[in-house]
C-alpha cells in the first residue's frame, strides 16, 4: 500500500517553532509530525510514501537517512516553487504507477500536520465498496470552512463560515442537491489513481478546487464520517502543546 505526506507548506501559522525548520519536523512530545504521521501509516500497512517538500528540504531528506527511513520506502519530491495540494499531488504521480506504468491500487493522502485515529483500514475499504474516485475523512464539528455533502455522502459543494453562522453565509454548489450536510474535513484522503488522469490544472492548485470540478462533473467524491474519532490540527503552537498532552494521556495511539 502506498500513500503521500503533504508536507511543503511553510508552517507559517506554526512560527516561531518553524522558524529553523519545516513544519514536518516540528516536535509532539519528543517525536517529529513526520514520524508521526509515517509511523501510523506504517501501522496500517502503508510500506511505501512520498513525501513534498519545500522549505527546508534538505532537513527532511538528512533526517529521513538518519531514521533510516523509518523502515519503509520513502521518496521525497521536492518543490523549487510550493505547488498547492493539488499540484503537488500531480508533481508526484509517477509514484504511484508500477514498473510498467500502469495505475495501481487506491492510496492514502494525508497533511502531516494532523493528528488522529480515524481508522486508515476501515476507511480504504470503504472507499473501495463506494467505488469512489475519492473519499475525504471528515467530521460534524465547528471549523472555518466545510464541505457540503448530499443525502448520499457525495461532495456537491462548500461553504465558508463557523456553524453558528451557517444561514448568513454563502454556499458554492457544484451540484443540486435537496439536502446538503456541512461536514469539516479532517486532511486525510483515499484516492484512485485514476484521479491523476481528470487533473486538468496545472502548476500550483488546490485539491479541493480538483474535487469541486469533478463533483460538478459527476464523479464520485464521498464522506468518510469520522465523528467518534479522535482528531487535531497541528497548525498552530498551542495545539502543538495540547496534542503532547493528549499523546501523554495515552489518547492518539499508532493503530
Amino acid at each position: 500500500m502506498k500513500a503521500m505526506i503533504l508536507a511543503a507548506g511553510l508552517g507559517t501559522r506554526l512560527r516561531p517553532l518553524t522558524n529553523d525548520r519545516p513544519k514536518a519536523l516540528v516536535e509532539v512530545a519528543g517525536r517529529t509530525l513526520l514520524e508521526i504521521a509515517l509511523c501510523r501509516l506504517r501501522a496500517f500497512g502503508v510500506r511505501e510514501v512520498i513525501v513534498n517538500a519545500h522549505h527546508y528540504a534538505e532537513m527532511i531528506v538528512d533526517y529521513l537517512k538518519a531514521n533510516d527511513n523509518f523502515d519503509m520506502r520513502i521518496d521525497v519530491s521536492r518543490e523549487e516553487v510550493l505547488l498547492d495540494t493539488g499540484g503537488g499531488l500531480k508533481k508526484a504521480a509517477h509514484f504511484f504507477l508500477d514498473s510498467s506504468g500502469s495505475l495501481q491500487e487506491p492510496f492514502i493522502l494525508h497533511n502531516v500536520d494532523v493528528i488522529s485515529m480515524i481508522d486508515l483500514g476501515r476507511m480504504m475499504r470503504f472507499h473501495t465498496e463506494q467505488d469512489a474516485l475519492a473519499t475525504l475523512a471528515v467530521q460534524d464539528r465547528e471549523s472555518s470552512r466545510y464541505l457540503l455533502f448530499d443525502e448520499k455522502g457525495q461532495l456537491c459543494g462548500r461553504r465558508t463560515g463557523r456553524a453558528a453562522k451557517a444561514e448568513l453565509e454563502p454556499a458554492e454548489l457544484v451540484r443540486s442537491a435537496a439536502e446538503t450536510h456541512a461536514l469539516a474535513f479532517c486532511g486525510i484522503h483515499v484516492l484512485s489513481p485514476q484521479i491523476f488522469a481528470k487533473m486538468r490544472d496545472e502548476g500550483a492548485f488546490s485539491i479541493i478546487d480538483t474535487y469541486m470540478h469533478l463533483a460538478a462533473q459527476g464523479e464520485k467524491i464521498v464522506a468518510f464520517r469520522a465523528d467518534e474519532c479522535s482528531w487535531r490540527d497541528l497548525g498552530r503552537p498551542e495545539s502543538i502543546l495540547q496534542a503532547a498532552q493528549d499523546m501523554g494521556s495515552g489518547k492518539y495511539s499508532e493503530s
